[in-house]
């Protein structure tokens, strides 16, 4: 049973990606706000309680399958000083540089005495997956992983009062997704004051953004679209994540 911190960060990843593999030279990458070398920091926080620090980053571009892809990187390490919930977590997502689909997500998920390691291959041609080498599952045309999904929303903006539904989650169970806008707010957070765009995320699975709860995702109203705060909402109380720092990626290669 996963504690209410590490479901926060699962969920978190499933909303909101520079050099092409030389072996693919026709390939031309998706304009996106993001690049390889962009690293955010995080502090998260249980009830107002602190409760560990996460990070989010693009480490490289590499070759999956003979395609290039982002390798984006998200860790969760902290505990909650009054409550016995440990948690250092782990999940990569490779996404296609060009269409933004997901090709590979591994987890890690070490949380007080729950140990998990997947990882899944995803296909976009055929739209199927495995997971641990498994037989062929279905999956769905264009898929995204719960890590790619944040990268995705940024590529795509923000519309004021849009609702958005998405049926590109790559487990078909968890669709749809709705992303709703709900307003613009100014937020100050270790990183600094920002503009941002709020959506209200719900997804069709269990997690803090499941359907029945209060999630929100503060983005920044500018051209990279930071995921400035995540906060979600139960009975009693909240769970938040505040982006603290941010490094700026590395510029594209001009061929």
């Amino acid at each position: 049973m996963l504690n209410p911190v590490a479901r926060l960060l699962r969920a978190a990843l499933t909303l909101c990606f520079a050099t092409v593999a030389a072996a693919q030279p026709h390939v031309t990458p998706s304009v996106v706000p993001f690049t390889v070398g962009e690293v955010l920091v995080y502090h998260a926080s249980y009830a107002g309680l602190p409760a560990g620090k996460a990070r989010m980053w693009i480490s490289s571009i590499d070759t999956v399958r003979g395609r290039p892809a982002y390798h984006a990187t998200f860790t969760i390490d902290g505990k909650v000083p009054v409550l016995p919930l440990y948690i250092h977590d782990r999940f990569d997502s490779w996404f296609d540089v060009a269409t933004l689909s997901a090709v590979r997500y591994a987890q890690k998920i070490s949380e007080i005495k729950y140990r998990r390691t997947t990882t899944y291959e995803i296909y976009p041609e055929s739209s199927t997956y495995t997971k641990n080498g498994g037989p062929m599952l279905q999956s769905v045309a264009s898929p995204l992983d719960e890590f790619s999904f944040i990268y995705a929303v940024r590529a795509a903006g923000i519309v004021v009062g849009e609702t958005r539904t998405d049926s590109r989650y790559f487990m078909p169970d968890g669709n749809p997704v709705v992303l709703s806008w709900v307003g613009q707010d100014s937020v100050t957070v270790g990183a600094g004051t920002f503009s941002t765009a709020v959506v209200h995320p719900s997804f069709n699975t269990h997690g803090l953004f499941a359907q029945n709860t209060d999630a929100r995702v503060w983005f920044t109203d500018d051209a990279h679209r930071y995921p400035a705060k995540v906060r979600t909402k139960f009975a009693k109380f909240s769970v938040t994540l505040s982006l603290d720092s941010i490094t700026a990626g590395r510029p594209p290669i001009e061929e």
